[in-house]
């Protein structure tokens, strides 16, 4: 193959008009410069992905199909709309993007926590997982009209994801500790896989592959990896608090000004002195090696290998370290800090986000919330400009401008927690807020 690539290249040369002496020689050498660039470039395996979910596109980014623009037909007339779930007043709130209006609201069940995308992204599901009691539900919108439709009884939803086959919903039973698979239309329970280990089992991510997913437990500081195809729980790992944490102090209230090059720090450190994290939202690198795990009280986010299922490092964000939303290009990751270590923490905190640069796994940014404020969960603007957080201690939500930090406000229900955006670029939904592939 090496000898007839030559003689192509100085056939192609030889055939030149003016300057045929040289056009040998320049041929050839275009030829070695392609070898050599060929041969330096990383060699990227194909991945063999879990029975019925849809190909890898891009081994080094998993979500190269989530980019800005990349709507699929199915969402083609959804309005363009942000939900948000009302976890104290019991509804939703519906926001027009372009004028920044509550334009909609509407009741649905007990304690709302996230407003879920179906993993064939034609329905939108309220969990309603009426916390402390046992009339939990799950309630459908119609991303075309924006309007609700009847609900479905369904125990302990605090939280939804897809298998990435798309053949079950996983309702993850908080209280329960258990993941129950469900049909992802009908809701019918198929099977449940019981996680004594694993209190406060709530947030997850899927490897790139399909086949293992890794779920936070909230109450024990301690992350579960569940085998999904053999349906079994594979392991715990307790996650490692760092030596300092950043110390709960109250927002500046003076104009916090940008500094070129330097990323703004929240505030002081003290003495971590948890003996166990408070983990959160999870996300995955875009190679599908590492895992970021926002936790709480550790102030920062955890990175686990996925395959070793082992902690492998640590990035210090801000404090309360909650909610995890990539970049529209696969870059960036947003880490929202909540600004308090407690669960019902105050008005006005010290909240902020963070931006991590993939690729280098430092801080790139850290942008407060001028005069205080929550931010929690939601998801980014499918052309990337915008992130969208809930303000979970402050009645409002947050647009963030991805390129400056700047921060606008809009107020909405009691309590407001996993809101998303929509519609989102991707191919399917894996659940969650949005977290599309």
């Amino acid at each position: 193959m090496m000898e007839l690539n030559w003689k192509r290249a100085l056939v192609a040369g030889g055939g030149a008009g003016a300057g045929r002496g040289l056009a040998p020689i320049a041929a050839l050498a275009a030829l070695i410069t392609g070898l050599a660039s060929a041969a330096d470039a990383p060699a990227t395996a194909a991945v063999s992905a879990l029975p019925g979910m849809p190909p890898v596109t891009d081994p080094r980014n998993l979500y190269s199909e989530t980019g800005a623009g990349k709507l699929s037909p199915q969402v083609q007339g959804d309005l363009d709309r942000i939900y948000v779930p009302n976890l104290r007043s019991n509804d939703v709130s519906v926001i027009d993007p372009a004028t920044l209006k509550v334009v909609g609201r509407f009741k649905v069940g007990i304690s709302p926590q996230h407003i879920v995308p179906a993993w064939d992204l034609r329905t939108l599901w309220v969990t309603n997982n009426a916390e402390g009691r046992t009339d939990g539900s799950l309630t459908p919108i119609d991303p075309r009209t924006g309007q609700p439709g009847k609900a479905i009884p369904v125990d302990d939803p605090y939280n939804m994801y897809f298998t990435p086959d798309g053949k079950s919903a996983i309702v993850v039973a908080e209280a329960r500790k258990r993941l129950d698979f469900r049909d992802p239309r009908t809701m019918a329970l198929q099977y449940a896989i019981d996680t004594p280990g694993c209190p406060g089992i709530n947030h997850a991510d899927f490897a790139i592959d399909g086949r293992f997913a890794i779920f936070t437990c909230e109450f024990s500081g301690t992350v579960v990896k569940i085998d999904l195809p053999n349906r079994k729980v594979l392991g715990y790992l307790s996650l490692q608090m760092p030596a300092t944490r950043f110390k709960e102090t109250a927002a500046p209230r003076a104009p916090l000004v940008s500094v070129p090059g330097k990323a703004w720090e929240p505030g002081q450190t003290e003495v971590c002195s948890v003996t166990k994290g408070m983990p959160q939202d999870i996300r995955s690198s875009p190679d599908g090696k590492r895992f970021y795990i926002a936790d709480m009280h550790a102030d920062g986010v955890h990175i686990v290998d996925g395959e070793a299922f082992t902690q492998v490092g640590f990035i210090a964000t801000g404090i309360g370290a909650h909610g995890l939303y990539p970049s529209r290009d696969g870059r960036r990751l947003y880490v929202a800090n909540r600004g308090s270590h407690q669960i019902h923490g105050k008005r006005l905190g010290n909240g902020s986000v963070t931006v991590i640069d993939f690729a280098t796994e430092s801080v790139a940014a850290r942008w407060p919330v001028p005069g205080g404020g929550s931010p929690d969960m939601g998801n980014v603007s499918a052309d990337g400009k915008y992130l969208w957080l809930a303000a979970r201690f402050d009645d409002v939500i947050y647009r963030f401008d991805t390129s400056s930090g700047d921060v606008a406000q809009v107020k909405v229900g009691s309590e407001p927690h996993g809101l998303t955006v929509w519609p989102q670029p991707g191919r399917y939904s894996l659940g969650h807020t949005g977290n599309l592939r």
